[in-house]
């Protein structure tokens, strides 16, 4: 005989009920929260971590069994990917500029110079302070080091052709959209010291074939997307109401390729977004995708930030120790702003105030959730006290930058709006551009 749906009598305090009520309230703060997240940047994700933290209250208190950030590191892989790549190929959709060195200076010194930077002093810290092995340092520096495309989508350049690419937002919204892929292999090279394996195939598979691999299949599915689509538009053959799920589709697709051919997907979706973009740039199709792209990466952001918060324990959070959170204050106030600032020393960034802006923003994220869950799954070489190690410190400078940079992102940007952009450039820049 089957257990019954429901029981008879009086019944209260139900889990299930409590679940579905907990995602209501979720729901009804996302969309409240992303109905003003032009005027409050961040603040959606500070509400979805204030949820969560008071979700694991909750289940603390009923003594309900919920998810565990180390033992459960596969379906925190899994989720943080999914918004991953939606942000990344949207993050592609909204650059306008062309793919041109002139162009993109200031993002490939970003990508060049502070990134590697960031990573080597993160992994000195990690080695030194926290005692972590030299492979288990280099996947804390790797993790570490990409500012986070879901996060700083808010702070970044908005959607096609609605406003002009400023300097400042151009950088980081290119930085997310390439660093976040481009930290992988440093990730991966870390779990091959940890394994003792050979760097000389990490190099030719892990860095040359992979990322080979990831702007060629992006670049042609993109293109692919975008062209199929406007044909079958002119054609009336597509409803319009439906664009909003390409960019679902399209992101799969171009990710699932590209990892599948053993390239790098972060890498393939924004160059993908970008190829897409580059095709008919002015078609109305662009909003459109874009448009359910947005949505998607917002939706998958509350899913993400949620759990991370309803999986929160005092131990867990206890374990990084002084050295943990110290990196984490180090990371947002030190380091970051250090390598940004000596990267873009001479740059096009020529007004006061725009390489201060890029310096602060290196948000850390679900980008960060997502390699060190990765690090952490099942079959890590990582020993089990580096994995927590190495997993809960990445937790705190991600809760730590959730905190700081939601509180400052919105007075920051009406800062740099009103009184950095308004600003001619440097007189001595422009002579130097005149000769």
């Amino acid at each position: 005989m089957g257990l019954l749906a429901a029981e008879s009598g009086f019944g209260f305090a139900d889990p299930w009920a409590f679940a579905l009520l907990f995602a209501g309230v979720a729901v009804f703060a996302a969309v409240g929260a992303l109905s003003h997240e032009h005027e409050r940047a961040f603040s959606a994700s500070l509400i979805y971590l204030g949820l969560g933290l008071g979700a694991a209250v909750l289940l603390a208190l009923l003594d309900v069994g919920w998810t565990d950030p180390l033992e459960d590191a596969e379906l925190f892989e899994h989720l943080s990917e999914l918004a991953v790549i939606v942000a990344l190929f949207a993050a592609g959709l909204k650059v306008e500029r062309a793919v041109r060195w002139p162009e993109w200076h200031t993002v490939a010194r970003l990508l060049a110079i502070a990134m590697p930077l960031t990573i080597v002093m993160v992994a000195a810290f990690g080695a030194l302070a926290l005692g972590l092995s030299l492979g288990a340092a280099i996947v804390l520096g790797g993790a570490l080091a990409p500012t986070d495309p879901v996060l700083a989508g808010d702070v970044g350049i908005g959607p096609p052709g609605e406003e002009d690419e400023h300097e400042p937002h151009f950088a980081i919204t290119a930085e997310a959209g390439l660093n976040d892929g481009l930290a992988f292999p440093f990730v991966l090279l870390g779990l091959t010291v940890a394994a003792g394996g050979d760097v000389l195939e990490w190099l030719a598979a892990d860095v040359l074939y992979a990322l080979a691999a990831g702007v060629a299949i992006g670049a042609a599915l993109g293109h692919a997307t975008a062209r199929s689509m406007v044909w079958l538009r002119d054609r009336e053959l597509l409803a319009p109401a439906l664009d909003g799920w390409v960019a679902i589709a399209g992101t799969l697709v171009i990710y699932g390729a590209a990892e599948a051919a053993g390239g790098y997907g972060f890498v393939a979706v924004f160059v993908g977004g970008l190829a897409f973009r580059r095709y008919e740039r002015d078609h109305e199709v662009n909003h459109g995708v874009h448009n359910g792209a947005e949505i998607a990466e917002k939706f998958g952001e509350l899913a993400v930030i949620l759990l991370l918060g309803s999986s929160l324990s005092l131990a867990g959070l206890g374990t990084p120790g002084l050295a943990g959170w110290g990196l984490a204050v180090l990371l947002i106030f030190v380091i970051r702003p250090l390598a940004v600032n000596a990267a873009l020393a001479g740059s096009r960034m020529e007004r006061p105030g725009e390489r201060a802006f890029v310096a602060w923003f290196g948000v850390r994220g679900i980008g960060t959730l997502f390699y060190v869950a990765t690090a952490t799954a099942a079959g890590s070489p990582l020993p089990a006290d580096e994995r927590e190690l190495v997993l809960w410190t990445a937790i705190a400078c991600v809760m730590l930058s959730i905190a700081v940079h939601g509180v400052t992102a919105g007075p920051l940007q009406r800062w740099l709006n009103e009184h950095v952009l308004t600003r001619p450039p440097a007189p001595a820049r422009e002579s130097v551009r005149a000769r």
